[in-house]
């Protein structure tokens, strides 16, 4: 067997480890409009998967859209003013680069750590260590 036929059957034999992302999914952010006051009704269902904890995510909202609110007893995220799905969208996505998917890896396989007054995102996966802005 030569070299390109060893290559070859590497190629077919192979297994498709690609997509390790694509078993991560944040479902889509359910918006609405109750007067003044936007509501996040999936709010609880995507923090679950998110894995971490309400506070910081709606902290993380209130900063990205530059508003108050807080989370209600039916654990929904209540932000005063209009925002659009899109608009939360946008904010969740900047979470998840920031603070779940592994800058390294991509993996969403993360916990966030603090060490000595800093913020950390330790990957399971690949073992990386990153600082995040909060």
């Amino acid at each position: 067997m030569d070299y390109d036929d060893m290559l070859d059957r590497a190629i077919e034999e192979t297994p498709d480890i690609d997509g390790g992302s694509e078993r991560f999914d944040v479902p889509d952010p359910e918006v609405r409009q109750e007067g003044n006051v936007s509501v996040y009704e999936n709010f609880q269902s995507t923090v679950d998967r998110l894995g971490r904890e309400e506070d910081h995510v709606v902290k993380f909202l209130q900063n990205e859209v530059g508003t108050s609110g807080h989370i209600d007893e039916s654990g929904r995220a209540r932000l005063t003013g209009e925002f659009s799905e899109r608009r939360i969208q946008n904010a969740l996505d900047a979470y998840v680069e920031e603070f779940v998917l592994c800058s390294e890896c991509g993996l969403p396989d993360t916990h966030i750590v603090r060490e000595q007054g800093a913020v950390l995102l330790q990957c399971d996966a690949c073992g990386a260590r990153s600082a995040t802005s909060s």
